[in-house]
């Protein structure tokens, strides 16, 4: 592809599709921030997920279109209506799923770049003109730098400068005065047999205070299964912890995340999140592989189970299974040990003093 295929140098109107999730939508904003670099004077719209903009909104001079996936026809209408009439140079699409390639066909862009064939899964390779480098065996985040080298633009290290409110940031003063010295947990991802057992996280956090003089903060969203976990820590846990769980905004958890020490979290929106204020993650990995999914900056820091899943529940190494391949099995969590956790947990400790 043509690293300027537009009537000028660079494009003038940009538009990114990247619906979801959370901890995609944070590596689609590093993708953004390395675009706006090369392209100053370019327009940027972000068609994104109702509850990812509640977070990325905070982004400045980019316009957001949010969709309802769960909206129905109504969704729909809304995105079409705040698309009608217009065009673009470049859409950017760098979701898989069916539903959002659908949705890309409101997006009228004379440059419609997309995976290459062996990764475009779910047919949206039908939906691009434009394909990014065929690699294999990349983390997501730099999977999406692909979309950038497309036109040229040299990869750099990643950044996010996301913005908080004053008001965010005055909420986590308060729960955590004293900055870098709170563990945070957030317990659950958003599939059950990622999560790691109750009665394991409560006994590193009593480790953490009891050994550590730390305090331990729950944080995560407000559903009936991040309320069920807390509430087995608590009771297994037997020490004080701060319950933060369904408690706050996601610019509140993203501040609070930035005073934290360190945070240990399943494969989860959370994870990149504290990946973006540069927070230390304990990642907890059997079902997902971190090399493709773990926090960007903190996968030495992973407690890296997945070989030992794909051997138990595949019958076969890591190297021999699809790069994708979730190991979603009951039980498979339960390979990561207590003293596995607590060894990464003491080594950050250390790393701080």
């Amino acid at each position: 592809m043509s690293t300027t295929p537009f009537s000028g140098s660079h494009p003038a109107n940009v538009c990114l599709l990247r619906l979801s999730a959370i901890g995609d939508t944070c590596h689609a904003l590093a993708l953004l921030r390395t675009l706006q670099a090369a392209w100053p004077n370019a327009r940027f719209t972000w068609i994104i997920g109702r509850v990812e903009h509640k977070l990325m909104s905070l982004l400045p001079d980019v316009e957001f279109i949010s969709y309802d996936k769960r909206g129905g026809l109504a969704a729909w209408t809304s995105v079409r209506k705040a698309l009608r009439g217009r065009r673009f140079d470049v859409l950017l699409h760098t979701q898989l799923a069916f539903r959002a390639s659908v949705l890309s066909t409101l997006v009228r862009a004379d440059v419609r770049v997309g995976f290459d064939r062996a990764r475009a899964r779910e047919l949206q390779w039908l939906f691009t003109n434009r394909k990014i480098a065929a690699r294999e065996h990349e983390h997501v985040l730099d999977s999406l730098l692909g979309f950038a080298e497309t036109f040229g633009i040299a990869r750099t290290a990643p950044r996010w400068d996301l913005p908080l409110p004053e008001s965010a940031h005055q909420y986590a003063r308060a729960l955590l005065p004293e900055p870098g010295k709170a563990l945070l947990i957030s317990a659950c991802s958003s599939h059950r047999l990622r999560n790691w057992t109750p009665d394991r996280y409560a006994a590193v956090a009593r480790y953490a205070v009891d050994r550590l003089g730390r305090t331990v903060v729950l944080c995560g969203g407000p559903g009936a299964v991040e309320r069920e976990m807390a509430d087995a820590i608590h009771a297994a846990a037997g020490v004080r912890l701060i319950d933060q769980v369904g408690k706050d905004t996601l610019p509140q958890m993203l501040a609070t995340l930035s005073r934290g020490f360190a945070l240990i979290s399943p494969d989860s929106g959370p994870a990149h999140m504290a990946t973006m204020v540069g927070l230390p993650v304990i990642g907890l990995y059997a079902a997902t592989n971190p090399a493709r999914s773990g926090p960007y900056l903190s996968r030495e820091y992973c407690v890296d189970a997945y070989e030992a899943a794909a051997q138990r529940f595949r019958g076969r190494s890591a190297r021999d299974l699809p790069w994708t391949e979730k190991i979603e099995e009951p039980g498979v969590m339960e390979l990561i040990t207590i003293d596995s956790v607590i060894a990464q947990l003491n080594r950050l400790a250390e790393r701080t003093r």
